[in-house]
C-alpha cells in the first residue's frame, strides 16, 4: 500500500482548552507533545491505534503563544481567520495526515491530479526519548485540500512518535474522508479508509468515530456543514 493513516489533528485555541477538551469528550488526558519551533506551534499527543489504524495517534495542536512569528503560514490552516475565530469556541478537528516511504511519486502523482498537496518540508522536535525527526508536505498558504479531507502526506525519519506514547482505551475505529477526487484515492490508497463524495451544504469533509472510556464518539471536521437557517 501507498500510506497508511498516521493521525488526526485537532486545532485548538491553546494545549489548555484542548487538553481539557480531550478529557471532557473522552476521558483521556493526552500523555505526550512538544515544540515545533520552524512553525510557530505546540502540540499535545496521545496514542488511538487499533488493528484497523496501526501506530496511529491524535494530535492536538496550537499557535505557541511563546515562539515567534515563522515568517510563513502555519501548517493546516492555523492561521485562517474563520477557524481563528472557531477555536475560541471549541477545539476542532481539522485534517488527517498519512504516512508514506514514497513520499515523492505520491506528491508529483497528487500533483498531476491537479491537486496542491505542498512542498515536502524538514521538521523536527524534541522528546524525552531523543529527537524526533520527518519530513512533511506543507503548502506555501498553509492551507489543507479538498477541505482538509486529502491527507497530508508525513515521512518519518527514524522513531515513530507511537513508540513511547503509553497505551489508552481511545481507540479509532472508522474513518471516513468526503471529497477526495477518485483519482487521488488512487494514488494513496488508504484501505483502512472509507471515501465518498461530499455534499458541502450536508456532509463535514471528515468523520472519525473513536471508542472511548465516554462511549463512542464521532468527530465531525471543521469546517462543519453549513445549515440554513
Amino acid at each position: 500500500m501507498n500510506a497508511r493513516i498516521d493521525h488526526l489533528v485537532v486545532a485548538a485555541d491553546s494545549l489548555e482548552q484542548g487538553a481539557a477538551w480531550c478529557d471532557a469528550t473522552f476521558g483521556v488526558q493526552p500523555s505526550g507533545g512538544g515544540k515545533h519551533a520552524f512553525m510557530g506551534t505546540h502540540n499535545l499527543v496521545t496514542a488511538i491505534s487499533t488493528e484497523r489504524f496501526p501506530h496511529c495517534y491524535l494530535e492536538i495542536i496550537s499557535i505557541d503563544p511563546e515562539a515567534p512569528a515563522p515568517g510563513r503560514p502555519r501548517w493546516f490552516g492555523l492561521d485562517q481567520p474563520a477557524l481563528r475565530e472557531a477555536l475560541r469556541e471549541q477545539p476542532r478537528m481539522v485534517h488527517v495526515v498519512a504516512r508514506t516511504r514514497m513520499m515523492e511519486s505520491l506528491r508529483r502523482s497528487l500533483v498531476s491530479c491537479a491537486l496542491d498537496p505542498g512542498e515536502p518540508l524538514a521538521a523536527q522536535r524534541d522528546t524525552p526519548h531523543g529527537l524526533l525527526k520527518w519530513r512533511i508536505t506543507v503548502r506555501d498558504d498553509g492551507r489543507t485540500e479538498c477541505a482538509g479531507a486529502l491527507p497530508t502526506l508525513i515521512e518519518w525519519q527514524g522513531q515513530h512518535p507511537s513508540e513511547h506514547l503509553p497505551a489508552t482505551p481511545l481507540a479509532l475505529q472508522e474513518l471516513i474522508l468526503r471529497g477526495v477526487p477518485l483519482k487521488a484515492i488512487e494514488v494513496l490508497k488508504l484501505p483502512e479508509v472509507q471515501t465518498i463524495p461530499r455534499d458541502p451544504a450536508q456532509n463535514a469533509p471528515i468523520t472519525a468515530t473513536l471508542d472511548s472510556p465516554r462511549g463512542r464518539v464521532v468527530l465531525e471536521a471543521w469546517p462543519s456543514p453549513y445549515r440554513g437557517r
